[in-house]
């Protein structure tokens, strides 16, 4: 039985290995998406256009001014009237617009109540609000406000707080939810396409080990990836530093994407071509990767989706993983994770694996 399960998983890699397009569009997910994830996606302002209108004529706009440089801003450009720096706005020439009035200089030296008009294009809203922030700040350099307290923040867990760090992360686990979906399914469809399907029925084999060495084989395509992930691109493009159990991380990832390979599964019990696949793939993936946190913090959404939020295996795998590379947690304090996943993804493989096992 053993000798069987090993042939067809090791027939499913080479037929793998052999089929060029997938193998390319596996690699790249693994390597160049989450290397671009990474390096692309920035929360903090790069490159931000600005312009400004100076109808003061002193010299404290100027100094407010050149504290906006690269690489977060674009050298400002100024402006002569609101009418004209409203156009650059509206046609995307820039981001911010700031407008000292001519009383601004005036007020400022007499130590009377100032202000400072600012324009956001808010169509790039974490951009905008960020560039705000910056503005704030430096304003404030310039406030002769005697503040009692002195304020000193501590970051915890991303201590140079790079954004590359999650970035990358967030991508890779999306990348593994997606390929731990389509790969098994694509596995059964394709038998489906190519008229090989009523032959697989016929062979002497139980269809429960074919089911499960089919999808095993694509679980192992999982984990190979991510590991040439965490090396080449997490490890080596990034440096970012794994503060848990190596060990621990990819346990943890061969769990998850046997559940996942169970909603391939089920996928592939409901679809008769590859197109069925991608289109139900992305049904399904969808809410999962919207409940999980990923891009939104749970406690931050409605109360009846963070309720929902506990049904999605993804939200465990990714809590954990987060505890694993940014906080160290130590593996026995990972079981609340590991018994998320493990519950959740056996029902979701039993499922899935019995719903296509109907078609044998």
């Amino acid at each position: 039985m053993m000798r069987i399960f090993w042939t067809i998983v090791g027939k499913e890699l080479l037929s793998f290995l052999r089929s060029w397009g997938l193998l390319i569009v596996v690699l790249y997910s693994f390597t160049v998406d989450v290397y671009i994830a990474g390096e692309g996606m920035q929360i903090k302002p790069r490159n931000v256009g600005v312009g400004y209108i100076d109808n003061t004529g002193g010299g404290i706009s100027q100094k407010i001014i050149s504290h906006l440089h690269p690489p977060e801003f674009l050298p400002p450009k100024r402006f002569l009237s609101q009418k004209e720096l409203s156009e650059a706005i509206f046609n995307k020439k820039i981001l911010v617009g700031i407008i000292f009035d001519s009383d601004f200089e005036k007020a400022y030296r007499k130590g009377e109540k100032t202000e400072l008009n600012v324009l956001l294009d808010a169509t790039a809203a974490s951009q905008s609000f960020t560039t705000l922030g910056y503005l704030q700040n430096i304003v404030l350099e310039f406030s002769k406000v005697d503040f009692p307290v002195e304020l000193k923040s501590h970051k915890l867990f991303n201590q140079n707080a790079d954004n590359h760090t999650f970035m990358a992360l967030s991508e890779l686990l999306s990348v593994i939810t997606m390929l731990s979906i389509l790969l098994p399914a694509m596995v059964f469809v394709k038998e489906k396409e190519e008229g090989t399907w009523d032959i697989m029925l016929l062979m002497p084999v139980d269809a429960r080990i074919t089911i499960l060495a089919k999808s095993f084989s694509q679980v192992l395509i999982v984990v190979a990836g991510t590991m040439m992930t965490v090396g080449f691109v997490l490890f080596g493009a990034f440096d970012i530093p794994m503060n848990g159990s190596f060990w621990a991380f990819f346990l943890l990832t061969f769990l998850y994407s046997f559940t996942s390979a169970g909603l391939g599964l089920f996928v592939a019990a409901v679809s008769k071509n590859i197109l069925q696949v991608a289109q139900l793939s992305m049904i399904i993936m969808m809410p999962m990767i919207f409940l999980s946190g990923a891009w939104t913090p749970i406690y931050a959404m409605h109360p009846a989706f963070q309720a929902l939020s506990m049904i999605s295996p993804l939200r465990y795998y990714i809590e954990g993983c987060e505890s694993i590379f940014f906080r160290g947690t130590d593996f026995f304090d990972l079981w609340h994770y590991f018994a998320g996943v493990l519950v959740l993804g056996s029902f979701l493989y039993w499922y899935g694996f019995r719903k296509i096992g109907k078609l044998f």
